[in-house]
């Protein structure tokens, strides 16, 4: 029998998860991606909070209608980074959440690498 898209996204989330978890010194970057948004959160794991989020919806992230969904992507990392750095939280572990490293997952990487996130 032939899994589902959404299945198949579980399967390999769940094997993600078996290896990545955040803790209070290096907590966990997870991005969710919808077809018009995309959300990114910083999570530690062992006290089961997140610390901190940020998403396309969110009015100081900047985003505008005529934007791209990797232009928008882009500076939801970058305004993660920012809020992250408030939070004095330089080092991550970054959780793709089941997503291909590629496209959007990866604009929101490079952007919160730029932006100073060590991961």
């Amino acid at each position: 029998m032939a899994l589902t898209k959404r299945d198949r996204r579980q399967r390999i989330r769940n094997r993600i998860r078996k290896r990545i978890s955040g803790t209070s010194d290096t907590p966990r970057l997870t991005v969710f991606r919808s077809n018009k948004e995309i959300y990114a959160q910083i999570i530690d794991d062992s006290t089961g909070k997140t610390i901190m989020s940020v998403s396309t919806r969110d009015k100081g992230v900047g985003i505008k209608d005529d934007q791209s969904k990797i232009e928008s992507a882009t500076l939801v990392g970058k305004a993660a980074a920012k809020k992250a750095l408030e939070n004095g939280i330089s080092k991550v572990v970054f959780d793709r959440n089941g997503y291909l490293f590629h496209g959007r997952v990866k604009a929101l990487a490079d952007a919160a690498r730029e932006g100073g996130l060590n991961f």
